[in-house]
Formats: C-alpha cells, sequence, structure tokens
C-alpha cells in the first residue's frame, strides 16, 4: 500500500505543515483564551478590575451590545478590507489624506457603538485628568508641588492618572480648557482628531526612510487596527500620536538634503520625543526605536541634536520643579503600595501579551513570523528596515513587561508601541495581508460590541 500523502487536484499535498503565518495568528489567539480561561478557571484573583467583573487580560468586561455606531463600523470595515488594496497605487498625499480619514471614521464609528457616552465616559471619569485640570488656577505652583502629591499618604494626592504620568499629560488638558475646549466632548473629539494623525506619521517615517512600498503595504494595518477600540478617546492616543511623530521627524532629520532642514526637523524631533519622556514614564523606551531609526537611516547627526533639546525641555521642567529623576521612584512606591500589589506577576508576564494581543490584534502575530529573513529569498532594503522598526519594537514591548510597572491595562498603556508592530503586517505576501486584514477588522469589531473596554 502507498504511503504517500494525497495531492490536491493542484499537486499541494494536503498533508502538510501549517504555515509559520498560520501559526503566527494562532498563537495570539490561543494566547488570549488561555488568558481569560485561566483565572475564570481557577479562581485566581489577578486584580483586573476592583470590583471583580473583570475579563482579565483586559481592564474590562463582558458587555454585548448593539449601538449606533454598529453600522458605521461594520460599513468601515466592509470598504476599508475591499478596497485596501488601492493603498498601494494612490498618489502620496492622497494615500496619507486618505488614512487620516479613514482613521478617524473608523475610531468615532467604534467609540459610538457605545453611543454618545462612547466619547465621554473615559476623559469625563475622575480619575482621568479633565476634572482635575479644570482646577489648576497655577501652573508653576502645580509643577512645584506635583511630586510631593503622588503619594498616597499625601492629604491631597493626585487621582490615579494624574499620579501615575508626568505633568505633561495633565498640561495638555490644561491647555485644551483654556481654550475652550475642556468640556468632556470637546476634549475627546481633539484627542480623537490627534488619534487618527498616528497612522500618517507612521507613513511619513517608512517614506522617510526609503520604504514607501513598505509603508503602503502597512497602510491599511496601521489604519484599521483593533487598536483604534482603546485610542478613541484615550489620553495615551495623544502619547502615542506624540512618539509616532516624534519618529518620524527623526527619520526626516536622519535623511534630508541640507543642513538646516536636517537640524531643523531633530530639534523638532526632540522636542517631540523628550515631551514623550513628560507625558508618561513608560516612553524612555521610545529609545529604542530612536535608535533603530537612526541605523536603518545611517546617520546618527539627528542624535546630539535631538537629545540635547529633549534634555533641555526636560531640565527645563526641573527649573520649575518637577524634576523627572525624582517623581520615578515616588511614583514606583505608589504603584506597589496599590494595584501593583495585587496583580501577581506570575500572570501578567505572560497576560501583558495577551492585552497587547487585543489592541494589536492577532495580524501581529503572522507578522512577526517574517521579522527573520527567509533563506531562499532576497531581502529587499525596504525589508530589512521594516525588520529593524519592528524587532526594535518587540524589544520595547519586552523591556516594558520586565520592568513589572506595568502589570495589566497595556491594552492602552502600550498603545504608543502598537503602531511599530503593525508594520511587520507588510512583509506578509499579498494573500496574506488580505487574510490578516480581515482578522483584524473582525478582532476590532468583536472586541468594541462585546466589551465594556474602560477605555
Amino acid at each position: 500500500m502507498s504511503t504517500k500523502p494525497a495531492t490536491l487536484p493542484s499537486g499541494e499535498r494536503t498533508g502538510r505543515r501549517p504555515s509559520a503565518e498560520t501559526l503566527g495568528l494562532l498563537v495570539p489567539v490561543l494566547l488570549v483564551a488561555v488568558a481569560i480561561a485561566v483565572p475564570a478557571l481557577t479562581g485566581w484573583d489577578v486584580g483586573a478590575r476592583s470590583d471583580d467583573r473583570g475579563l482579565a487580560p483586559t481592564h474590562g468586561y463582558w458587555d454585548p451590545k448593539l449601538g449606533p455606531g454598529t453600522l458605521p463600523a461594520l460599513a468601515v470595515a466592509v470598504a476599508g478590507w475591499r478596497l485596501a488594496g488601492r493603498a498601494e497605487r494612490l498618489p502620496w498625499r492622497t494615500l496619507l489624506l486618505t488614512s487620516y480619514a479613514v482613521g478617524l471614521a473608523w475610531l468615532l464609528s467604534l467609540a459610538l457603538v457605545d453611543g454618545p457616552s462612547g466619547l465621554t465616559r473615559v476623559l469625563g471619569n475622575p480619575y482621568e485628568y479633565l476634572e482635575t485640570a479644570r482646577a489648576i488656577t497655577d501652573v508653576p505652583a502645580m509643577l512645584d508641588e506635583f511630586v510631593d502629591r503622588i503619594p498616597y499618604a499625601h492629604p491631597d494626592n493626585w487621582v490615579t492618572h494624574v499620579a501615575g504620568h508626568p505633568p505633561a499629560a495633565l498640561l495638555f488638558f490644561v491647555a485644551l480648557d483654556r481654550i475652550g475646549l475642556g468640556g468632556d466632548l470637546a476634549a475627546a473629539l481633539v484627542v480623537t482628531a490627534v488619534a487618527a494623525s498616528v497612522a500618517p506619521a507612521v507613513l511619513v517615517a517608512l517614506r522617510a526612510l526609503r520604504a514607501e512600498r513598505a509603508a503602503r503595504r502597512a497602510a491599511p494595518f496601521l489604519v484599521l487596527a483593533p487598536a483604534a477600540v482603546f485610542l478613541a478617546v484615550s489620553a495615551d492616543a495623544v502619547f502615542t500620536a506624540v512618539a509616532a511623530w516624534g519618529l518620524a521627524a527623526l527619520a526626516l532629520g536622519a535623511t534630508r538634503t541640507g543642513l538646516p532642514a536636517r537640524v531643523g526637523w531633530s530639534v523638532l524631533a526632540g522636542l517631540l520625543l523628550g515631551s514623550c519622556v513628560l507625558l508618561s514614564y513608560g516612553l524612555p523606551l521610545l529609545g529604542l526605536l530612536a535608535v533603530a531609526v537612526l541605523v536603518v537611516a545611517r546617520s546618527w547627526l539627528p542624535l546630539p541634536v535631538a537629545a540635547a533639546t529633549a534634555l533641555m525641555l526636560v531640565l527645563g521642567f526641573a527649573g520649575y520643579g518637577f524634576a523627572l529623576w525624582e517623581a520615578l521612584p515616588v511614583l514606583r512606591e505608589r504603584y506597589w503600595d496599590g494595584i501593583a500589589s495585587e496583580r501577581p506577576a506570575a500572570y501578567w508576564l505572560w497576560g501583558n501579551l495577551a492585552a497587547l494581543t487585543v489592541a494589536a490584534g492577532p495580524a501581529v502575530g503572522a507578522g512577526l513570523t517574517r521579522l527573520r529573513p527567509r533563506l531562499t529569498s532576497v531581502s529587499s532594503e525596504e525589508d530589512r528596515t521594516v525588520r529593524w522598526l519592528a524587532g526594535a519594537a518587540v524589544l520595547t514591548v519586552l523591556a516594558a513587561n520586565l520592568s513589572l510597572m506595568s502589570k495589566g491595562e497595556v491594552e492602552r498603556i502600550w498603545l504608543p508601541f502598537v503602531p511599530w508592530l503593525l508594520i511587520a503586517c507588510a512583509l506578509l505576501p499579498g494573500h496574506w495581508r488580505r487574510v490578516a486584514l480581515g482578522v483584524q477588522l473582525v478582532t476590532a469589531l468583536l472586541v468594541q460590541h462585546l466589551l465594556y473596554t474602560s477605555w
């Protein structure tokens, strides 16, 4: 009897092993399933939510629903999936404008699945920034006392999100309030408009690094990512946009011709990346991505200019009383006095990666399988650029995870790293990109319609 595997009419063997891309899609899904099942089946209290309704590894809980945004979200998803291939043919400026417009529609439609409250409930929460921002009347005094008010022991300690971030995060909302955009809805629309610029920023960075074709292939994944569920009206969306534009400016500073242009872009990169350090304590890790940008560009000229500019910004805040190096150990003490003590590292060291998958989408797994060059193919310069940047994003996530300063809620906290992971999807073959984008869209719709995400 013959033992040869059966073949299809095309000659393809039916008994072959799953491809790396297939496993790359399945492993993240399995990781999320296990991360949900383990606490539910064992009764393990992993501290996902204080009200015991949490659906670990997310900070949300089950809340199946349909809403005003359901049909628009479905329409954007179907149109995006059908027309994604056009990103490779559109004129560049049209691609950037289209990416922004579609991204904004995706963000708003997903948020409105929860009705009008989907746009206002987060920023209107008293543990967020807006309520505190409206009460700030003296900015220099706020900066001078900022570190003192971080500990729980202070009688007038900052609320959770204000205490958990450097003061630039609060100052952003103070500025919105001062110009008349401090209402819940007005601030939410500003934040969402800023969030929609993330995809164009990453596209600009890739093109500056001579990877335009890769940028076009990555565009649908950047615009229609499940991360939109968490980006809309989350303050971390602002951090994500500032980080993306900072790295784009760094790429432009490394590749422009003419010294004035290179210095100008490098100064802007320093201002934006320096602002990131003053927006979130975890964003100094963007240094890994910044180094990857300079390695790919083969230019270190922007480094001293950008670093000096960022340092001046940080020292400027120190001059007003907020010293970053003094604040971080104080925050660490508050963190470990609070929720960190309730969240076991034995769960969150891998549960974090599952939560990240909920925001980034399973397609990231398929894309990351392509980071290692195939021995049978010749890597293009563009592919090497994507591998460097996506690989740096992987290292950034691992470093953030090992710091143990992000036990849970990383579907929001790690948003600034997500776009740089997603660009790995540009390495997928054409047929796989279509499949992977469909998986991403279904993931986003399911997460938004099945979960109350808290963000």
